[in-house]
């Protein structure tokens, strides 16, 4: 289940760099992504020539855009803006299989199944709701009773 998701986080951020983001719920980097992607489209693409097609209303409408986007713009555009979107789905994907943003971090005790930080306290994994073990060493049996 998580390669199948990080798959399609990958592919969203593909479609729309920030969507994939939004399906692992890391709201502040799809707010970052889209917000990069569609700055940077403002900024480079032609927009007075997308403004002359008008709204999208069939499939022959979207094909001049398509047409628009690969024959009116740079080849340093198309390199900038597929940067944008494979970064996105690179880090979409490293986000949804679980891998923390600044690398790792052994000062805490982690989840033996999902790999995230856990409280020591608690006796389950409030990530993903895995029972924990005990661990025998600091595990208190109570009371010995005869």
């Amino acid at each position: 289940m998580t390669w199948l998701r990080a798959l399609l986080a990958a592919g969203l951020s593909v479609l729309m760099p920030g969507a994939g983001h939004a399906l692992v719920r890391d709201w502040l980097r799809a707010v970052g992504f889209a917000g990069l992607f569609l700055a940077a489209s403002a900024i480079l693409l032609p927009i007075d020539q997308v403004a002359a097609l008008g709204p999208i209303t069939s499939s022959g409408d979207l094909s001049k855009y398509a047409t628009v986007m690969t024959e009116e713009t740079g080849q340093m555009t198309q390199f900038f803006l597929s940067f944008i979107a494979l970064f996105a789905a690179i880090d979409a994907t490293f986000r949804a299989l679980g891998f923390p943003p600044g690398g790792t971090d052994d000062d805490g005790a982690t989840c033996p199944h999902c790999g995230k930080e856990i409280d020591e306290e608690l006796e389950f994994c409030h990530w993903c709701t895995t029972r924990l073990d005990p661990d025998p060493e600091t595990a208190d049996d109570g009371p010995v009773r005869p």
